[in-house]
């Protein structure tokens, strides 16, 4: 299966960026399933249903949120009209929508999608991401159920993002992290079968901070002093993301690039 994972999408620029770059990647990289990480997308703080239903009309196939998940107030309620909208399975007990799904893709296919929050560093309290992912991973053991599955890390430290894709090598297509906004450049298989990449990057203009405009972060780095809010940079965006290939009886990687498109950054595809 040819699977395309595009990381955090930061505002007005990101959506723009989805939406002119992914129908035609859809096409001619022949791709079978598309995850969206959305939760930056409208005005860089969660995700309001319009603009979910704008990822969707580009071609994502499932969007998954993260800590910001309800920023947007709408989302409460939108989350439990559209199923392909997951948010962290380990997120406030009682929140509405649900953390993971099995998404029907071509050939009568299955792809498991789950999410979950790290905790190093991290505002808030998250319940522990491994014991959450747990019983779904062994409800859907790779080549079983499901022909892939894809687990989305929203975290910011690196040795959890590790050691998530370590606990899952050998059970999922792929452990991919998002947050930090920052491509890493660490694209591998991991030794069980399982295609890893510390984090996507973002989908929004990279002449910025983290995807806001330059200007208020600099004051706040440099005196101390907030002045303004923050707003999302709204440059030409780089969508930024990751491409796996699957193996249908394993559910298992026999590939994977990490993919950038548009905007500045140099472009790298597979």
């Amino acid at each position: 299966m040819r699977i395309l994972f595009l990381g955090d999408v930061m505002g007005r620029s990101g959506r723009t960026g989805v939406a002119t770059h992914l129908p035609r990647l859809r096409r001619d990289w022949r791709l079978d399933f598309v995850i969206v990480n959305g939760e930056n997308a409208t005005n860089g703080m969660g995700l309001s249903g319009e603009h979910a239903k704008g990822l969707f009309d580009a071609g994502a196939d499932c969007v998954t949120l993260g800590d910001h998940a309800f920023d947007q107030k709408d989302m409460m309620q939108a989350i439990g009209q559209d199923l392909r909208i997951l948010r962290p399975l380990n997120y406030a007990k009682g929140a509405p929508g649900r953390g993971y799904r099995v998404f029907d893709a071509p050939g009568g296919r299955k792809v498991l999608v789950a999410q979950v929050l790290g905790q190093v560093f991290m505002k808030r309290p998250f319940d522990d991401p491994f014991s959450a992912l747990e019983p779904v991973l062994k409800a859907h053991p790779p080549g079983g159920m499901v022909q892939a599955a894809i687990v989305d890390m929203h975290c910011e430290a690196t040795s959890e993002k590790m050691a998530m894709g370590h606990y899952c090598d050998g059970r999922v297509s792929l452990v991919v992290g998002t947050h930090t906004h920052v491509p890493t450049a660490d694209a591998q298989i991991l030794p069980g079968g399982t295609a890893y990449l510390s984090d996507a990057g973002m989908c929004g203009d990279y002449n910025s901070v983290i995807g806001m405009d330059k200007e208020e972060p600099l004051r706040r780095f440099i005196t101390g002093m907030p002045k303004a809010r923050f707003n999302p940079a709204l440059g030409e965006a780089t969508l930024s993301g990751v491409f796996v290939e699957t193996e249908d009886r394993s559910g298992l990687a026999k590939s994977i690039a990490m993919v950038r498109v548009g905007g500045r950054l140099q472009e790298a595809a597979p």
